[in-house]
């Protein structure tokens, strides 16, 4: 009984203090002059190898699915052999 009367021990301590605030160094600048400098590039591949490799290989993936679809449609519109 006595255990019910007696206060939750979370209740007793006191607060966590807050965290320190970090400092975060804003790079929107660096950014936009990165992508907005005349180098021949479309934006979707100034970022670099991996932008490149990634729109490479969704053309890629985009290419095999319409030629799948393609060949897919072309089987359907065949008669069933009896």
């Amino acid at each position: 009984m006595r255990v019910l009367r007696a206060a939750p021990l979370g209740l007793l301590r006191p607060p966590p203090a807050p965290p320190t605030p970090r400092r975060i160094h804003n790079r929107v600048q660096e950014h936009q002059k990165h992508f907005q400098e005349d180098n021949g590039l479309p934006v979707h591949l100034k970022g670099g190898a991996m932008d490149s490799a990634l729109y490479h290989l969704t053309t890629l993936i985009c290419s095999v699915g319409t030629c799948y679809s393609l060949w897919a449609l072309a089987q359907a519109s065949r008669p069933k052999k009896p």
